[in-house]
């Protein structure tokens, strides 16, 4: 078993079993990261869902008001006028023949990919490599776009979103931002992500869809959210 420090066991203390209201745990978390680098701040939530079955599968996007503490690379699919919108946008690629191979060999350095839906059936081939890291253009997740809403795409994804899935354990692991972040910032992130994830509710559920939800940093203890509480806070923004 891992040993800890005594400033991790002291945060661990203080996370406790209880719950806590989310800017409790929010400054707690803060309060105690003494790392070397600028931790991400995460939020784990345990479902009631199936992801074995399809009418239970979430997929969703939220918006971060703040972003989420780190540069977003842009991969894009798109031609003419679209592909020209992109780059002005931001995006640091755009597809040619020589990147679509270095994707085939594995190469996947960017965080978020659009698509035209022209160029969709050009980049089926591709799913086997993009689909398995989250990275498949989804007209779900906002990322298969018509090419006059290029532009808008790259700047949104740029700015800060959360892709919101289940794992095979049903869980929803998300980064809502970093210790640097302030309070506000993080808890504004984090209205905006629950209230998706309420939303997201598939039908296959029958009732309440969240179990359990814990907010960390990268090397930090859990702390557990007191629900009502996170409702409170997504009513309030």
């Amino acid at each position: 078993m891992a040993k800890h420090g005594k400033r991790y066991n002291a945060a661990a203390e203080a996370a406790g079993l209880d719950d806590h209201d989310p800017d409790s745990a929010v400054a707690l978390a803060k309060e105690f990261s003494r790392v070397k680098f600028n931790e991400a701040i995460e939020l784990h939530v345990s479902t009631t869902a199936d992801p074995r079955h399809s009418d239970q599968q979430i997929r969703e996007v939220a918006e971060l008001p703040h972003g989420t503490g780190k540069n977003v690379r842009v991969f894009v699919f798109a031609q003419g006028d679209a592909a020209r919108a992109a780059i002005d946008a931001g995006a640091e690629f755009v597809a040619d023949d020589e990147l679509i191979k270095k994707i085939e060999g594995g190469w996947s350095e960017f965080d978020v990919a659009i698509a035209t839906p022209d160029q969709m059936g050009k980049i089926g081939r591709l799913g086997r490599y993009l689909g398995r890291k989250g990275l498949m253009p989804n007209p779900r997740t906002g990322t298969v776009v018509q090419p006059d809403r290029m532009a808008a795409a790259v700047e949104s994804s740029k700015k800060g979103r959360a892709e919101i899935r289940l794992d095979r354990g049903a869980n929803i692991h998300v980064r809502i931002g970093t210790v640097g972040f302030e309070d506000q910032q993080i808890l504004d992130n984090l209205a905006s992500v629950y209230s998706t994830i309420l939303r997201a509710k598939p039908e296959g559920v029958k009732g309440p869809l969240v179990k359990k939800v814990t907010l960390c940093t990268t090397m930090g203890p859990s702390f557990h959210l007191d629900q009502s509480a996170l409702e409170k806070l997504t009513q309030a923004n």
